[in-house]
């Protein structure tokens, strides 16, 4: 899989407004709204950050957003020197579905 940083157009410090904008193709075969929520980890050096995500959400499930948003996402791009890009270039990254509900970043 392959999803695409995202910015509500307001690049916080803070990571506020920062997340991963998924293929409506990989949301239709991988994700289930009945979960409610999933995890995508997030390689930190050795180790990942997990981060929670909702997606019980009617813009997750519609044909234009299907952004998972968090905070955590975004401190996460910015400490890894990915946020900030230049208008529609966003970083692309490679995802593996781990288990049901779980992502990485890889």
């Amino acid at each position: 899989m392959e999803w695409t940083a995202w910015n509500n157009g307001s690049f916080h410090s803070s990571g506020a407004g920062y997340g991963f904008k998924v293929p409506i193709d990989d949301r239709d075969k991988f994700f289930r709204r009945s979960w409610g929520s999933v995890m995508v980890e997030l390689p930190s050096n050795d180790e990942f950050i997990e981060v929670i995500l909702n997606i019980d959400k009617e813009s997750f499930w519609n044909d234009s957003c299907r952004e998972l948003i968090s905070k955590n996402i975004g401190q996460w791009l910015i400490c890894q020197k990915f946020a900030s890009w230049p208008t529609g270039e966003p970083p692309k990254f490679n995802v593996r579905l781990v288990s049901r509900g779980r992502f990485r970043i890889i």
